[in-house]
């Protein structure tokens, strides 16, 4: 099966409780109301790596069902909006945005 997705990877930032709080009280709510024609968000927060520690924090991915659907929904005020609030609440630099083709396997 193959899909599209954003994803946005937040470094670690200045204060956890404080973006957590902005994540969950302000982010995730826009992200419902304003990405038209996603079909499904995972968030993760990272909580380590057999290599050490890692710059990244968080991982935001949403899914939609092609490019086009992507695309318009990147190119709407709706993802414009989501894609400023995630830069402005990223207090531990940039975040990484990447528009990714996806191939899921499973396995019983």
């Amino acid at each position: 099966m193959t899909g599209v997705k954003i994803v946005v990877i937040y470094p670690h930032p200045v204060d956890e409780k404080a973006f957590e709080h902005e994540w969950s009280q302000k982010h995730q709510p826009l992200v419902e109301e304003k990405m038209k024609g996603m079909t499904r968000f995972v968030a993760t927060r990272v909580l380590g790596s057999p290599h050490g520690r890692v710059t990244a924090y968080r991982i935001a991915e949403a899914h939609f069902s092609n490019r086009n659907e992507l695309n318009k929904c990147l190119e709407s005020e709706g993802g414009k909006e989501v894609l400023a609030h995630a830069a402005a609440m990223s207090t531990g630099g940039a975040p990484i945005v990447l528009v990714c083709e996806e191939e899921s396997f499973i396995y019983w």
